[in-house]
């Protein structure tokens, strides 16, 4: 089934090796917010690191969003998990307006 607001964008090498990939997905349901690209999941190549694959990912996700009429990019991290944070931080993302709140069952 073609579904045109979710996307699976891979990377790959000189020798048709995965890289990388980005999947994300156009939403609108969070409480009222407009419609806004959401990351759910980015991975490369731990020896293709800081060598511009995922910002490469990122931008090409980024622009499918952009095409679409998104003005926004979303995603959900764990706060311990710098290497991502970081990740996010540099392709410019901030902390957004909302606020996730959590609770275990027990």
């Amino acid at each position: 089934m073609l579904t045109p607001d979710r996307h699976f964008l891979v990377a790959e090498t000189d020798g048709g090796g995965l890289a990388g990939f980005i999947v994300g997905e156009i939403r609108a349901f969070e409480f009222g917010q407009p419609a806004a690209g959401w990351v759910f999941a980015i991975q490369i190549d731990p020896r293709r690191r800081l060598k511009g694959v995922g910002t490469a990912l990122f931008e090409a996700l980024a622009e499918r969003f952009r095409a679409a009429g998104v003005r926004r990019v979303r995603t959900l991290v764990d706060r311990r998990d710098h290497l991502i944070l970081s990740f996010f931080r540099a392709q410019g993302m901030v902390a957004g307006p909302s606020l996730q709140l959590d609770k275990e069952l027990p």
